[in-house]
């Protein structure tokens, strides 16, 4: 009887954990809902404009302030949303998008962390920008159903730049782009000056304009000096006797690339006939000289090298790394003149947008759009400020709304050719194969390229393929120098230091 009785006890006890399993098990094939009630507090409430785009963010990392980049983010656009009163996010709703919460899924019971940020700054689609809102950041346990509740009671300030002899700013209103808008719209750069400048307040140096990477602005000289083994380079009597130049990339759709476009306006016009000329009044240089360099890695990399086929008389040179596509039948590796979507190859596997060195796909163009999208207040990735919606808006056209087109379906990848058709005014492989008879005698001597041969972006793709159009080239024969390094990533050789060099040494050939 007893030995019966221990049997049933313990056949109890194994039910009862089979049991819990069971409803851990079940737990864990749930999807997480989450709500999320905001409110405004009233130091920023004044600030407060409607038609902002709410982003939720959530990681395990314990950050002060958490990245963009986190494990899950979840966004809407509030409708007619008053400041008094508070908006509740609910990840069931159908206007809500998410990211990432599927594989939140395995870290039942964990800490996590969360801040909300309100996108609201219409001249820049960025999220850490001058006069976005934003929350302090708390922790909860995650569990299948997550109700949250965030002040929104700080706001990005903007852009300040070191107080430094060597480092100048320069801002001013272009009439071009305020015309444009029907607004005033300004410039700025930043400028490093060489280690002699005001030795010799007559002389004409050298000067170099770097392009930053995606969204990079003017505030990078910051970084500059704050790093000694670069300042104390830099201010040695050998260092390179060059001008630096930071430029600013906002734009109200991402990076405006510097070039003209219909959605972000003349930029180009504005960069080479009011910025650059004030910034070259500021710091005495004759453009006779033909010095005038350009620089820049990833985005920078793409602006510097375009900036140069574009405007081929202007400038006299540009060191480009890791440039972002320079052709369109490369774009990574989708060709969007003839493939009929971006998220998925010709033979119906996920297309990659990301990878390591060792080649391994990190992300798909599918869940990178779809990251886009949940950080636009379109619900698309037109308003993003990532990468696709910068591309979109600065190589398209405008669209009915005012707002750009979308060279493809948001949801299903899907490409408008007529509207690809359209890119080709910035597929600078073409540009240089239409126009070579007159543009191949203005960029000799002007071209160098680096390249990785695992970019992580695929990048490297197009550079071989603009590559193999310049080797073939005649009258004249390119002589662009284009280096690719096996087995190395996306902009791994970049050096500041090694770029001053080079300027270095092409401006002292020059007579």
């Amino acid at each position: 009887m007893k030995k019966l009785i221990y049997m049933i006890k313990c056949l109890s006890f194994l039910l009862i954990i089979i049991f819990v399993f069971a409803i851990e098990f079940v737990n864990a094939q749930k999807p997480i809902t989450l709500k999320l009630t905001v409110t405004v507090s009233p130091e920023v409430e004044k600030l407060f404009m409607k038609g902002g785009r709410l982003i939720l963010h959530l990681t395990n990392q314990n950050n002060r302030e958490l990245k963009p980049k986190s494990e899950a983010t979840i966004g809407e656009t509030p409708v007619n949303w008053e400041s008094s009163k508070s908006f509740v996010l609910d990840s069931k709703n159908k206007n809500v998008l998410a990211v990432g919460l599927d594989k939140l899924i395995p870290h039942f019971s964990e800490k996590y962390y969360c801040s909300v940020t309100y996108k609201q700054n219409i001249d820049d689609a960025n999220e850490r920008v001058e006069g976005n809102l934003y929350s302090e950041t708390d922790s909860f346990a995650l569990s299948n159903h997550v109700n949250l509740t965030l002040v929104l009671k700080n706001v990005y300030d903007s852009t300040k730049i070191v107080d430094h002899p060597f480092v100048k700013v320069v801002r001013i209103k272009s009439k071009y782009l305020s015309d444009y808008f029907g607004k005033p719209k300004y410039l700025k750069a930043a400028v490093l000056l060489p280690y002699s400048f005001f030795d010799h307040p007559e002389k004409t140096y050298p000067i170099c304009y770097r392009a930053p990477g995606l969204n990079g602005r003017y505030d990078q000289v910051n970084g500059m000096i704050a790093n000694k083994e670069f300042a104390n380079w830099w201010f040695r009597k050998d260092a390179p006797q060059v001008i630096y130049v930071f430029l600013d990339s906002q734009g109200p759709y991402g990076d405006t690339y510097q070039v003209d476009s219909e959605n972000n306006g003349p930029c180009g016009k504005a960069l080479t006939e009011e910025l650059i000329p004030a910034i070259e009044e500021v710091v005495h240089y004759e453009p006779n000289s033909k010095k005038r360099y350009l620089a820049g890695k990833s985005t920078g990399g793409w602006v510097s090298f375009g900036l140069q086929v574009l405007y081929s008389d202007f400038f006299d040179g540009c060191w480009s790394y890791s440039p972002d596509p320079v052709e369109f039948e490369h774009y990574g590796l989708i060709d969007i003149y003839h493939d009929s979507t971006i998220f998925y190859n010709r033979w119906g596997y996920l297309q990659p947008g990301r990878r390591t060195i060792n080649g391994e796909p990190t992300l798909s163009m599918k869940d990178w759009i779809h990251g886009e999208n949940v950080n636009s207040r379109t619900n698309d990735y037109r308003v993003s400020g990532g990468q696709f919606g910068a591309y979109n808006a600065v190589f398209g056209p405008k669209g009915v709304d005012g707002l750009p087109s979308l060279m493809f379906d948001p949801k299903t990848g899907v490409i408008d050719h007529a509207i690809a058709k359209q890119w080709e005014a910035y597929d600078l492989k073409k540009v240089l194969e239409k126009n070579w008879s007159t543009l191949g005698p203005k960029l000799q001597g002007k071209i160098w390229i680096w390249m990785g041969d695992m970019d992580g972006l695929y990048s490297n793709v197009a550079t071989r393929y603009l590559q193999r159009f310049l080797d073939k080239t005649s009258n004249p024969k390119s002589d662009a120098i284009i280096r690719f390094t096996a087995m190395a990533g996306h902009t791994q050789e970049w050096s500041d230091k090694a770029v001053l060099e080079m300027v270095a040494a092409k401006a002292a050939l020059v007579k």
